[in-house]
């Protein structure tokens, strides 16, 4: 039963984040003064709610006895391909997430925002779908020992 909670949680997370990455796209595409930001807020807390789900269920299943053991997973060339594409994505977001929490504190203190790098994020948001979707595929492939 912990295997299959920790599975299903797993698949939830990707439906989050999915979500919440597709949505905080079309919120900054949006952006055109501070007054739109709690949309692009929100659905970036989710996207963060979803990537502690992904990585900790993640983390569980891989590496502490879980599923099949680490051996199976480490040497398993589908899993490399999926965390690879989770270290590409994990790149494409380093930049969103320092500005986004940089807007945030700015936010707080200032209340005013150079948005001019919102369409930037935009596109780097959009870019990481793919690859979130792509990972599935390869999720899949493993779990059927392809």
């Amino acid at each position: 039963m912990v295997r299959y909670l920790f599975a299903s949680f797993h698949l939830i997370a990707l439906a989050i984040g999915f979500a919440a990455a597709y949505g905080r796209w079309r919120a900054l595409q949006r952006v055109k003064s501070t007054t739109d930001l709690p949309a692009v807020f929100h659905a970036d807390n989710w996207y963060g709610v979803a990537v502690v789900i992904w990585v900790a269920t993640g983390l569980v299943r891989a590496f502490a006895g879980l599923e099949k053991g680490t051996a199976h997973y480490v040497e398993n060339p589908w899993f490399l391909w999926k965390m690879g594409l989770f270290g590409l994505v994990f790149l494409l977001e380093l930049y969103p997430m320092i500005l986004l929490v940089k807007w945030r504190r700015s936010l707080k203190r200032v209340g005013v925002i150079d948005l001019g790098q919102a369409p930037v994020l935009a596109w780097l948001t959009l870019l990481e779908l793919p690859f979130l979707l792509i990972m599935v595929f390869l999720a899949t492939a493993m779990a059927r020992g392809l």
